[in-house]
């Protein structure tokens, strides 16, 4: 692939990604991003009945370094590098939600640049390899929200790259840049650290002690600040996953590992679901079968990076007795996959893959399936203009609120209700039924609502004001 074509694909990569950016739903964990950056982890919201546009300066303010630190000691289970760039980030480009993802997909397209290099350097097809990884599920949504995830990576693949020289060259400078890539990386979230040990691993495996050596040394530069955060935080979100159980466990894999490659297809088939499931699987199987056949030089190393992320969860799980399986944890081990299979497709084989990925990806951009509701939820009260939103609080007043009123017309009229509060008796309210965590799916049960958005009960329609209020009345 000329330098011409890979600028070319990246420029496309760039457009892709931020028409996703731009069009997917706000959601729940971005908010967190947003508020902690802002100023306030946890946004004290106006009391009683507010308009969205009172409330816009919550997302709008600014935090130092020590703040973000001082918050996410208190309650997170993150490191503070992506939070620290994030609100560099919003004081040059603004507040809003498309601007902090543009972050990512800036981190993202390093990431696949570093990615184009890694492959040219180890003879795989750059555009396949480009191309697979691009139009992976798991990359391309961990690539455009506004978290951690495209940060840590940048860094993984920085490290690796790094490794790869140093074990070609047997380089101690490069050896140090890849510990220093990879501390960074755990530094930016501490599941990186998973690719980091298989990178570590195949070095060992090659006999490059000293390579080895150094780049552990530079990792452990991290390592006090690591523990200074992760002892603090240790303990809070105890019960955020289920209890560990190794069927349950090894189901969810197969699951979430599956989605992150070609998202949620099955989803959009509605009675052929599980014909397309098994349709999938067996397309993925025919790559893996590919692979085995025609074995590439560097296929040990990059299929061990690729189970790194999978088994580091398993570990976790046991070691921590619960279930951290996600779509988003496993993008970290999407472009690994991608630079298993890309040397090992037929040409047939490479475009039906890219095929099917590609409207995986249309999925993660259009389909209502695979988003948050609190953004659809704010289009749909809208359309009842002027009456009384009542919207749950949620756990702590960021992941439910936070989307809806950055979704929320500035005139939308709000009143907060909390985990217990009884509701108003004002029959020309708007319901919003979101269930999105255990607060809000109490609050929604006492609504009784059978949608996920209930009208006025009398006086009012989908876009009628006060006055057709009052003429339904007369």
């Amino acid at each position: 692939m000329s330098k011409s074509r890979e600028a070319l694909f990246l420029g496309l990569a760039a457009i892709i990604l931020l028409l996703i950016a731009w069009h997917r739903a706000p959601e729940y964990d971005e908010a967190y991003s947003l508020f902690l950056t802002a100023g306030h982890a946890r946004p004290s919201w106006p009391h009683g009945i507010f308009t969205a546009g009172a409330a816009r300066e919550l997302y709008a303010g600014h935090a130092g370094f020590g703040q973000i630190s001082t918050a996410l000691r208190m309650g997170d289970v993150h490191p503070p590098l992506y939070f620290w760039a994030l609100e560099l980030w919003r004081r040059l480009t603004g507040p809003s939600w498309l601007a902090a993802r543009g972050l990512s997909v800036l981190f993202t397209l390093g990431t696949l640049l570093a990615l184009a290099r890694l492959a040219r350097r180890a003879n795989v097809p750059v555009g396949p390899a480009l191309a697979l990884t691009l139009l992976s599920y798991g990359f391309a949504y961990t690539g455009i929200v506004a978290r951690d995830f495209a940060l840590a990576q940048l860094l993984d693949m920085l490290g690796v790259l790094a490794l790869f020289g140093a074990a070609q060259q047997n380089s101690r400078n490069h050896a140090l840049a890849g510990g220093l890539a990879f501390g960074a990386a755990s530094f930016t979230n501490y599941l990186a650290v998973f690719t980091a040990g298989a990178a570590l691993l195949w070095l060992l495996w090659r006999r490059q002690w000293r390579a080895a050596c150094i780049a552990m040394g530079g990792m452990a530069l991290f390592l006090p600040v690591d523990l200074f955060f992760f002892l603090a935080q240790r303990d809070s979100r105890a019960g955020q996953f289920a209890a560990f159980s190794l069927p349950h466990a090894l189901a969810r894999l197969a699951r979430d590992g599956g989605a992150a490659w070609f998202g949620g297809l099955p989803l959009y088939a509605g009675w052929a679901e599980v014909p397309v499931i098994l349709a999938l699987a067996g397309l993925f199987l025919a790559g893996l079968w590919h692979v085995a056949r025609r074995r590439h030089e560097q296929a040990g190393l990059f299929a061990l990076l690729a189970l790194a992320t999978p088994l580091g969860l398993l570990l976790l799980g046991v070691v921590f007795n619960n279930s951290p399986i996600e779509i988003r944890y496993l993008g970290f081990a999407m472009p690994w996959v991608a630079l298993l299979l890309a040397p090992a497709l037929p040409r047939w084989l490479l475009a039906l893959f890219l095929t099917v990925q590609a409207g995986a990806i249309a999925g993660l951009g259009l389909a209502p399936a695979t988003m948050q509701p609190q953004a659809r939820a704010a289009h749909l009260a809208a359309r009842y203009a002027g009456a009384l939103v009542l919207l749950p609080f949620g756990n702590d007043g960021v992941g439910v609120p936070g989307p809806f009123i950055a979704a929320a017309p500035d005139d939308m009229r709000i009143l907060l209700i909390h985990p217990g509060a009884k509701l108003p008796d004002n029959p020309d309210t708007v319901r919003v039924a979101l269930r999105v965590d255990e607060a809000s799916r109490a609050v929604a049960a006492r609504m009784h609502c059978a949608g996920l958005v209930c009208g006025p009960a009398l006086g009012l329609t989908p876009g009628g004001g006060a006055d057709e209020q009052q003429k339904h009345r007369e």
